[in-house]
């Protein structure tokens, strides 16, 4: 009876099948993934960014550690090695014969299928021949031979082969284990026992158990969680948190510590380098007690982040340590962030809590700004380009000019800009104005409203408001072809004279211009008020206007075809009082009315309802999509490695000095971003004036500050009754209102016919 049959493999041929499938689930992944990507793309693109970025400390430190680097090449040898053990097996495995095939004594006797009797006969004579034992052939190969001879003469081997597949009848299955024999070989017992209780009960538990200890001290942005807590405490005890403050609370990390971090180190020369530095820097508040301020190495990164801060030289091994430390600080102040809108979220919730003010988390955002760009506080952003030093400035600050920012900068005309900036000479002027060119220009369009409601325009108290923020961004050098184009295109002489007064009164590129159309506004309200009231229709219609506005948009002039349409409906209405018809064409007035009235209210529901589904379709879009977060690298001299510009967004009350919305970390802005900012209505009705801020991580001086005005209205009350409401609570009301129904409907027929 056929049975199974299991067996360690002693010819090793199954062990290489198990080899090279484990060897190529390997080798496969790993090209994928650790193969080193083209270095000469890598190239081209420092290649491309060397004319703006080629002054950068992290530019020059990436092209250096592209030259030096050999990872790439060890990289490339151990994959090239795996692939090769990959490919050694793979021939081996092609070189072993087949155990398991078909039996076929045709085969085994050399005849072609379908042979006669004589033939086979004949054949195995001659082979018999040559193989037997007696003759010095081979055994093995005589008892195949003599088995398929007994296959093909013998009635019940035939039969047998036939139907089980081998001459003497069903065979047991066998099973191949994947391991040679000598595993299990006694003599090798007590060795293999041995691995296999060092791999499995040793090793494999202290990796894991290594790899959890170390995971879990770390949130999930890779901040160690005894730095969250810290900055949760420091900012709960110091709500108002002032620029000082904030650097004490910074440095006092546990990412500092070399207890907690391996990478940070306390070095022998400390104890001279760092006490020069604080001299150096002066006034650091260096006799404070208070923990952990006062722990050496957090004193020692408070010394080196200020170091940095203010441009100073410092010896090789403390620069290693400098790097390390400005490294680690954006990420840091993110986090800091982080856990004062933690905070703020749990104040407003609760009640009672220290709720961290805006100021301390707008020093966050600046103290980014200063580490990126190696600049003080009190510093002007010019510094951040490249050949300005401080004796520079004096030549910028000048009545004549009146230049302290990078804006003020960009908004001079190129022969005015030459002038002033004529101590560079024409290579380090083109440099700059290259730098120049490549900051970004970010264009901030607001819009207001109010989703999942059935007037998205009308803010009632506390219904949720959903501000949308459409970000564009530009290069400053689009500002300056602009600027080329106009000066080259020909003049109209027609236009002197307005062109002269547009130059009077021209204001900068990146404010509002609502002085003038405020002023004009005013008095067009004065004419229009003389006028009588509009219809109840143009008021919601202008109440829906006014409810969410930008405060940049407020105030706007009517045209001379609003005027005309307002003047048009003021004749209108007074045509409409002293010619009074007969009742008929009143009557086919309110009709054609009633006609048109539903087809503009199903047109406006189909439009928002459209706007609607478009909305959920890009949160969909945006929740599905990963969106890189490398946009464009950013020009600092003093930052160690390669910064992304990444900005944020939020809404603030700043005469509360407190967070409306919580701050939005943009990190995918390449061209165009749009984000929604979402926030509570106030509870009581009123106007409210909030304000829409853009600030980058990287650069000092290109922050946005949009105004954002609010008209709150009483909520809707909650209608107690209503006819759909009226349910019969059993199925006897429900007939007694049916017939109730059917006697009314029956009566007033009667009358109709009378």
């Amino acid at each position: 009876m056929a049975g199974q049959q299991f067996q360690y493999d002693d010819s090793g041929n199954t062990f290489f099948y198990f080899l090279t499938s484990f060897v190529g689930l390997i080798v496969i992944p790993a090209t994928y993934y650790f193969w080193p990507r083209d270095q000469n793309a890598e190239q081209l693109r420092l290649k491309t960014l060397r004319r703006v970025h080629g002054r950068c400390l992290w530019y020059r430190l990436r092209l250096m550690k592209s030259q030096q680097s050999i990872i790439p090449t060890l990289k490339k040898v151990a994959l090239l090695l795996g692939w090769a053990l990959f490919l050694f097996l793979a021939y081996k495995v092609s070189k072993i014969d087949r155990e398991y095939q078909e039996y076929n004594p045709y085969e085994v006797l050399s005849l072609d299928p379908g042979a006669s009797i004589s033939e086979i006969k004949r054949q195995y004579r001659l082979l018999s021949l040559k193989f037997h034992p007696d003759k010095g052939g081979d055994e093995v190969m005589f008892m195949r031979i003599a088995k398929a001879y007994a296959a093909l003469t013998n009635e019940e081997s035939r039969n047998n082969w036939q139907k089980y597949g081998n001459p003497d009848g069903p065979q047991a299955t066998s099973f191949g284990i994947a391991l040679p024999a000598w595993i299990v070989d006694q003599k090798n017992s007590m060795l293999v026992l041995l691995v296999y209780g060092l791999a499995f009960m040793v090793i494999l538990p202290v990796v894991v158990g290594t790899w959890w200890y170390r995971s879990i001290r770390y949130s999930g942005d890779q901040i160690l969680i005894n730095t969250t807590q810290l900055f949760m405490h420091f900012m709960y005890k110091t709500p108002n948190m002032n620029m000082k403050r904030l650097g004490m609370v910074l440095t006092a990390a546990f990412e500092f510590d070399p207890r907690n971090n391996k990478e940070a180190t306390i070095r022998p020369t400390d104890n001279t380098e760092v006490p020069q530095l604080i001299r150096d820097l002066g006034n650091i508040n260096v006799k404070k007690k208070e923990p952990p301020f006062c722990y050496p190495y957090s004193l020692k990164a408070r010394v080196l982040m200020l170091s940095h801060l203010a441009r100073m030289e410092v010896s090789e091994n403390t620069e290693e340590d400098q790097r390390f430390v400005v490294r680690k600080i954006p990420a840091l102040l993110q986090e800091m962030i982080n856990v004062g809108c933690q905070l703020t979220v749990m104040a407003n919730s609760r009640g009672g809590l220290h709720v961290p003010r805006l100021v301390s988390i707008e020093n966050c955002m600046k103290l980014s700004q200063m580490i990126v760009q190696g600049l003080q506080e009190s510093k002007s952003p010019l510094l951040q380009l490249p050949h300005f030093e401080e004796e520079h400035l004096r030549y910028c600050v000048s009545k004549k000019y009146k230049v302290r920012s990078i804006l003020d900068l960009v908004s001079l005309k190129d022969s005015d800009r030459r002038s002033m900036l004529r101590f560079l000479g024409e290579e380090k002027y083109d440099e700059v104005m290259a730098v120049l060119g490549s900051f970004p220009n970010i264009t901030v369009d607001i819009k207001l409203q109010v989703l999942d409601d059935e007037d998205s325009h009308n803010i009632t108290a506390g219904s949720i408001v959903t501000v949308t923020v459409t970000l564009t961004r530009k290069r400053m050098l689009d500002f300056f072809e602009k600027e080329q184009e106009q000066v080259c295109a020909p003049e109209d002489p027609n236009t002197e004279e307005g062109q002269g007064d547009v130059g009077k009164n021209k204001s900068k590129v990146w404010q509002n211009k609502n002085k003038a159309a405020k002023k004009t506004s005013k008095s067009k309200k004065k004419k229009l008020s003389k006028k009588k009231a509009p219809s109840q229709p143009q008021k919601q219609d202008k109440q829906k206007q006014a409810n969410g506005t930008v405060a940049g948009n407020e105030g706007a002039p009517l045209t001379k075809e609003e005027e005309d349409e307002v003047s048009d409906k003021g004749s209108d209405s007074e045509e409409g009082e002293t010619n009074k018809d007969s009742p008929s064409e009143r009557d086919d007035e309110s009709d054609k009315q009633s006609d048109t009235e539903p087809d503009e209210m199903g047109g406006d529901d189909e439009e928002e309802w459209k706007v609607l589904q478009q909305s959920i379709q890009r949160r969909e879009k945006a929740l599905l999509e990963t969106k890189s977060k490398i946009t464009h690298p950013v020009y600092s001299l003093y930052f160690p490695e390669e910064k992304q510009e990444w900005w944020w967004l939020y809404i603030a009350d700043r005469k509360e000095q407190t967070l409306v919305s919580m701050p939005y970390h943009v990190c995918t802005l390449k061209d165009t971003e749009e984000v929604e900012l979402r926030f509570p209505a106030p509870s009581k009705p009123g106007n409210y004036q909030y304000s829409v801020i853009l600030k980058s991580d990287s650069f000092m001086g290109l922050d946005q500050i949009k105004p954002l005005k609010l008209e709150v209205h009483e909520a809707k009350q909650m209608l107690d009754n209503h006819p759909q409401w009226d349910i019969p609570e059993t199925e006897e009301e429900e007939e007694d209102q049916e017939d109730s129904d059917g006697i009314e409907e029956s009566e007033e027929e009667e009358e109709d016919n009378d």
